[in-house]
């Protein structure tokens, strides 16, 4: 460039500059600048200072990736809310002023910073990085100024065919920008719904990963779509294929895809969770072990593991012992004779199966908690009684009590002179002409 053209592009900037300086509407639009500044910093203030969702320290949410992001779009609750003002502004000075570039060009810049606090914050990856900040900032800034609808313009017309596929320079570009952009964003949800996933206490690690893989998987096949999408490829083919496909699956896997089905039920519904206590139809028992997606794992107190397919704690009745409360009631059974102080029995047992540490007592328990003796029935040779109880998990394995009342029980009887009836038989003898020798001692 020559250095008169130089000099009269100077001039010409001084006589603009000069000009808009002259003028009250430059004043005008300056005030209101700054007072968008000012009462969207107070007001930002007061918000993150009110709400415990921001106001939380970075460094003690690091296992905690919500939460953490949650804390970090506190610092950005200042520039949106100037934002937000400065784009009402804009409107309304070209209608009260007939001008408004200050006000657009505060707005622009505004646009801009925030889109590079973003990145800084959120955006760990160097290419990612990168990519956002030598192409999305020029690309925000053309669009503000106005000159991104001719840029594209003339970057569609840089194409070229490639059988029924036309490439032009605005596709690659829109593709690495929106593309760069999207993995980003899969790669940030992938890792936040896996530690959530993970952090899940009342899943075994196996099915944490399951659960985490399906969840990666689903974030894959959105992503992928979407950049189809953007690249402008057809989907329709993609679903008829989908569909082939799926109708193979359905009829030679169907076993295999209900029990799968099933185990994301189970997962969702939570109506068997690790460490629950289940019955089967069939009568099997045993505690739950492990959830995977084809099967549940039960391990019975004598060291086995019992495989049940998931698609039987869907379509069949089972009993879980522990689901929501961990207290069950039990009962024993015993007999005495028919001369017992029944009153008094009462008392003693109730006393010492309430003493058995595991069981619960206590004046604080409900009624129907506490340790209870009753009569059953009148049997053959004595009086059948039984003791309930109620007490925290089930009554087996190491958890074992009803073995221990049992001994207890006995001790008691035999201590307060109680006895345990056992079956007589009266034998008559009819011919009265038979007589039965005495045994001679040897």
């Amino acid at each position: 460039m020559e250095k008169p053209q130089l000099a009269n592009l100077l001039t010409t900037a001084q006589e603009h500059t000069i000009t808009a300086l002259s003028q009250s509407a430059t004043y005008v639009q300056l005030s209101i600048v700054l007072t968008i500044y000012l009462s969207a910093f107070f007001l930002g203030r007061r918000i993150k200072k009110s709400s415990r969702l921001f106001n939380q320290p970075l460094s003690t949410l690091e296992a905690y990736p919500l939460r953490l992001f949650a804390a970090k779009l506190g610092n950005f609750i200042f520039p949106l809310i100037a934002i937000c003002f400065l784009r009402l502004s804009v409107e309304l000075t070209a209608v009260t002023l007939q001008q408004g570039w200050l006000v657009q060009t505060a707005l622009t810049i505004a646009l801009l910073l925030l889109f590079n606090s973003f990145i800084n914050s959120f955006v760990n990856n160097a290419v990612i990085t990168n990519i956002l900040r030598w192409l999305g900032i020029p690309m925000i800034f053309l669009h503000m100024v106005g000159v991104l609808p001719g840029l594209i313009s003339v970057l569609e017309s840089i194409s070229m065919t490639v059988g029924n596929i036309n490439i032009s320079a605005y596709g690659i570009v829109r593709v690495t920008i929106f593309g760069s952009l999207l993995f980003w964003l899969g790669r940030v949800s992938n890792t936040t719904g896996k530690s959530i996933i993970r952090r899940q206490k009342n899943l075994d690690l196996r099915t944490k990963e399951v659960a985490a893989k399906l969840f990666e998987i689903g974030i894959f096949v959105l992503i992928t779509l979407v950049l189809l999408q953007i690249m402008g490829i057809n989907l329709t083919a993609l679903a008829v294929f989908g569909g082939a496909v799926g109708v193979g699956l359905g009829f030679g896997l169907q076993a295999i895809a209900s029990n799968f089905i099933s185990g994301i039920i189970i997962l969702l519904d939570r109506t068997v969770s690790i460490g629950d206590y289940v019955e089967l139809a069939d009568g099997s028992t045993g505690i739950v072990r492990e959830l995977s997606m084809r099967s549940t794992t039960l391990e019975t107190y004598d060291g086995k593991d019992i495989v049940v397919p998931n698609e039987k704690f869907i379509v069949e009745k089972f009993i879980n012992w522990t689901h929501k409360n961990q207290k069950q009631r039990y009962r024993v059974d015993f007999s005495v004779a028919y001369n017992s102080d029944i009153r008094k029995l009462v008392n003693i047992i109730k006393a010492v199966v309430a003493s058995h540490p595991q069981v619960l007592s206590g004046e604080e328990l409900p009624i129907e908690e506490r340790p209870d003796c009753e009569i059953d029935s009148f049997g053959d040779s004595g009086i059948n009684m039984f003791v309930e109880f109620w007490m925290e998990g089930i009554d087996d394995g190491p958890n074992r009590v009803g073995g221990d009342l049992l001994l207890l029980i006995l001790e008691a009887l035999q201590e307060h002179g109680f006895s345990i009836p056992f079956p007589q038989r009266e034998v008559r003898v009819l011919n009265e002409a038979f007589s039965v020798s005495p045994i001679k001692k040897a």
